[in-house]
């Protein structure tokens, strides 16, 4: 799981790119508490294969990247 609330952009984006690109999982959590890492990070997750599930938690958003 990347937790990256209280990041500002692109830093939610480099730590989600890292953990993709060095581990390849299958599926990984991603935890960002603005809309706009919401749509960073699945544009990147797009961009490297995975498909991306967006939820809502209270005032965050739980991303699900899976291949």
């Amino acid at each position: 799981m990347v937790d990256a609330r209280g990041q500002s952009c692109p830093i939610p984006v480099v730590m989600t790119r890292k953990v993709l690109e060095k581990e390849k999982p299958a599926r990984l959590e991603v935890l960002v508490d603005a809309r706009v890492a919401v749509e960073n990070v699945t544009r990147c997750a797009q961009s490297l294969g995975y498909q991306v599930k967006a939820e809502p938690q209270g005032p965050d958003f739980k991303l699900t990247l899976s291949k």
